[in-house]
């Protein structure tokens, strides 16, 4: 078990206080992106467009937000997290209002140009909030930073499938004011405007480091110390020293070896992970002709975010604290019993059988979501190239995560039955990456972060 970490007093205090309004910024982001799946049937029959044409939109936007995340990631370092969630949340809200206004037009490419726009701009936002936290946790402090992470990931969906039938169905404000169903456009304009008011609060309340807002930096290593003595030149560190010259960036983290292991088995999280999010409310409208209020798409709503954020949580948790800040054995674990969970759910063919394994198998991916792509791109890219690590390893989540845009509509368009058996494959393959990532470790570590803790087996092996 890993011993307590020692803050100074009201440390803990600001950085709840730092977290809360980047983490309720970055749930708003995911108020904005995943407001498209539950308008999915609504555009498909307004203007005629198959599953292929929906998973077009699908894929461009996840293609988009995977390129954004390598370029993004590379200039957060030099911009600062803080920054570039602002400029992540500028551009979302603009797309997500031109989302909505496209509806006047219906036209399809202009649909898929807009998506994509906007899934470069939030790539801004993972970058930039992973490189804020990175400054202000310790290493073994990120598992649970990352399954905290995840809880705001699914408090953005939860908003939106909470929001979003109310909006489609009429609802009455403060219980004085009756709203009548709206369009689907408002499914992309009403999450703008939440996305503003946090953007807001993050220009006006967040600091990029500890030392910005008072208190010593987090110093994790004697390296690390090293390196803050030999940087700063007296006096307390300021934003500059998690900003690395391009140089230092490109080299840390493109010879990094575990970089590149996590990134493939993190695109078998993605296509998962995405095959799930994007698509489940219209499999179950189409399959078991449940609409957006039934009790199973309730159901679903409420609980595909809740147990995303236990299984981020939980398996956070479970590597720090059983596994020395491990990332490899809890993934591995969570990879084979998601290709297990997978196989069985295609064998049952009821509404609730559904439920409960679409409900199981998000379990499994955000675990490994939250886990791998986040703290595992701080453990490997430190203060000073965090940016670029995140971006690299979640570029690769989006890029598998965009087969299950055009390549899984078409599919879908034949057949519902290829739904499960197109996932299947993807938990075994991660699976066996994190056997290899296992392996190296029984071999011994290799060269690690400069931000590593003394054990720097928890990812540089």
């Amino acid at each position: 078990m890993a011993e307590p970490l020692v803050h100074p007093p009201g440390f803990r205090r600001r950085r709840g206080q730092n977290w809360a309004f980047l983490g309720l910024l970055y749930t708003s982001f995911y108020m904005c992106r995943y407001n498209l799946p539950l308008a999915n049937e609504a555009i498909s029959k307004e203007y005629g467009f198959s599953k292929a044409d929906m998973g077009a939109i699908i894929t461009t936007a996840l293609l988009a937000y995977a390129c954004g995340q390598i370029i993004n990631g590379l200039l957060t370092d030099r911009l600062g997290g803080k920054r570039a969630m602002l400029i992540g949340a500028a551009g979302t809200i603009v797309m997500n209002l031109a989302f909505g206004a496209a509806s006047f037009a219906g036209l399809l490419g202009l649909f898929i140009a807009i998506r994509g726009a906007d899934g470069y701009l939030q790539a801004f936002g993972g970058p930039g909030m992973v490189k804020v936290n990175a400054a202000w946790f310790y290493s073994k402090e990120r598992g649970r930073f990352a399954g905290i992470f995840g809880f705001m990931i699914n408090a953005g969906r939860f908003g939106i499938f909470s929001l979003g039938p109310a909006l489609l169905a009429g609802f009455t404000f403060l219980g004085i004011m009756r709203v009548p169903p709206l369009h689907w456009r408002w499914l992309f304009w009403a999450p703008s405007l939440v996305a503003a008011f946090f953007a807001v609060c993050v220009f006006l309340f967040t600091k990029d480091t500890p030392a910005e807002a008072g208190f010593p930096e987090v110093e994790t290593d004697e390296e690390r110390r090293r390196e803050i003595a030999a940087d700063r030149a007296g006096g307390r560190a300021t934003a500059e020293e998690v900003r690395a010259p391009l140089g230092e960036v490109l080299k840390t983290v493109l010879r990094s070896p575990a970089i590149w292991l996590v990134a493939c088995a993190y695109a078998c999280t993605g296509a998962v992970r995405q095959g799930i999010d994007q698509w489940f409310p219209r499999f179950m409208q189409d399959v078991h002709h449940a609409d957006l209020h039934s009790t199973e798409l309730q159901f679903l709503g409420f609980l595909i975010p809740f147990v995303a954020s236990a299984g981020s949580l939980v398996s956070g948790y479970v590597s720090d604290m059983l596994f020395g800040g491990r990332r490899a054995p809890v993934a591995a674990g969570l990879y084979f019993v998601e290709t297990v969970i997978i196989v069985l759910a295609a064998q049952f063919h009821t509404a609730g059988a559904a439920v409960v394994f679409l409900v199981l198998i998000s379990f499994t991916a955000n675990a490994t979501h939250s886990l791998l792509g986040t703290a595992a791109a701080m453990d490997i890219g430190g203060r000073r190239t965090t940016g670029f690590a995140f971006g690299i390893i979640d570029a690769f989540q989006y890029f598998g995560g965009s087969l299950a845009g055009y390549l899984l509509g078409r599919l879908l368009d034949r057949s519902w039955d290829y739904y499960f058996y197109f996932m299947a494959p993807f938990g075994i393959v991660g699976g066996v990456l994190m056997m290899v990532w296992l392996r190296k470790h029984h071999h011994g570590p290799s060269h690690g972060s400069r931000d590593a803790t003394p054990r720097r087996d928890a990812i540089d092996e």
